[in-house]
């Protein structure tokens, strides 16, 4: 009888990876140290190369595909679910800018990051990998022609970036999150090796107990203006949707929950051709949740590393990054896989705030997925409301 393979899901890698990465910092002598180091360098470059790739072959097919078959409620349904995560984001702005400043402050081991060259280990060879186009330049031919392809009869161009996307997103399944957890590995290693880590465990533990605290408050109010709008009561609402949420803790994939959440939503007296509709759109276009911890995560970082963090630099990324959710694919990690590029190119992030980025993301993803689909709950509510004339 063969024995079960153990199954070890991408946050308990993570997880285990920053243990080991502090643990062996501890004793690894600096020249074995400078191996993964290296490692982190050649890992580091290939994902500025690759992320201009990733938002064009995620944004651009996600946009094109959304303009298929375009009708009011479509129209309706996105509008409302943009408005969501933009809500999200500047909710969880305001409460990070009140919170934070009182259990975070800057900090050597973080400002250290800006200048890692003085501080931390190097490598001890650098291969230049430079990306084919800059972010931005990305994201705008991604607008461009996801706009164009939904919007010809023509279907050769729509038919190469759905392949394209599939490309991408094997590179992001089959190459970029399984080697995640190495480069986490190394990049807290090389803290601990060099002396700055301690802060850094202290500023996560810190920022998950609040996300998980606002992720709550959210869905709060999410249903509490679903009710309202729907004429129903928020709080049962909200608990026909708790096995949705329960199960996406367990899956971490909104995709993977749809048939749970669609289940729950008919529960909230939501009409089928409606809830059948929604539920798998929103399960795409729908992340207030990913929202609220990449902008939590970023503004941590960034009062950790001694950086202004301004409503003007804010709410430029918050809109951005409304858009760039749109495009993140169903794998544990994909939404912070998406938002790379805008972080890099609107925030500043170097490779070794991106990685704690990655790191402080996927130490909460079933959370943020958990939030996403119970939310869909609430769209749904409102989305039939609206379009509560039309025909069963």
């Amino acid at each position: 009888m063969k024995k079960r393979k153990i199954k070890i899901s991408l946050l308990g890698k993570v997880v285990i990876a920053i243990a080991g990465g502090i643990l062996f910092g501890q004793f690894l002598p600096v020249p074995a140290a400078r191996i993964f180091v290296t490692f982190n360098s050649l890992f580091g470059n290939f994902l500025s190369f690759a992320i201009p790739l990733i938002i064009l072959g995620l944004v651009a097919p996600a946009i094109g595909e959304l303009g298929k078959g375009a009708g009011k409620l479509l129209a309706i349904t996105t509008l409302i679910a943009y408005g969501s995560t933009l809500f999200s984001g500047f909710f969880t702005y305001l409460s990070s800018a009140a919170i934070f400043p009182h259990i975070l402050s800057a900090d050597t081991e973080l400002t250290a990051m800006d200048n890692p060259e003085n501080f931390m280990l190097t490598t001890y060879f650098a291969v230049e990998m430079p990306p084919l186009m800059d972010i931005m330049t990305a994201l705008l031919l991604s607008f461009v022609l996801g706009l164009g392809i939904s919007n010809i009869a023509g279907t050769g161009l729509r038919n190469f970036f759905i392949d394209f996307r599939d490309i991408v997103t094997k590179l992001i399944e089959v190459v970029i999150i399984p080697l995640l957890p190495l480069h986490i590995f190394g990049i807290f290693l090389n803290m601990a090796v060099s002396g700055h880590v301690m802060g850094i465990i202290g500023m996560f533990l810190k920022v998950i107990a609040v996300i998980f605290v606002l992720h709550i408050v959210l869905l709060l109010i999410q249903f509490s203006i679903a009710g309202s709008i729907g004429k129903k009561n928020p709080f049962r609402l909200l608990k026909n949707m708790l096995p949705a949420y329960a199960t996406a803790l367990g899956t971490q994939s909104s995709a993977a929950t749809i048939p749970v959440t669609l289940k729950q939503t008919l529960k909230n007296g939501i009409r089928e051709n409606v809830a059948v509709f929604v539920i798998p759109l929103c399960a795409t276009i729908h992340l207030a949740g990913s929202t609220m911890k990449i902008v939590a995560c970023a503004m941590a970082v960034m009062y950790m590393a001694g950086e202004p963090v301004t409503i003007g630099v804010y709410a430029g990324f918050i809109m951005m990054l409304g858009v760039a959710m749109v495009a993140a694919p169903g794998v544990p990690g994909g939404a912070i896989m998406a938002a790379l590029g805008i972080l890099q190119s609107m925030l500043g992030f170097n490779d070794t705030l991106l990685a704690l980025m990655i790191a402080l993301y996927i130490a909460m993803d079933s959370f943020g997925t958990a939030c996403n689909v119970t939310g869909d709950g609430a769209i749904a509510v409102v989305v039939d409301k609206i379009a509560g004339k039309e025909p069963h």
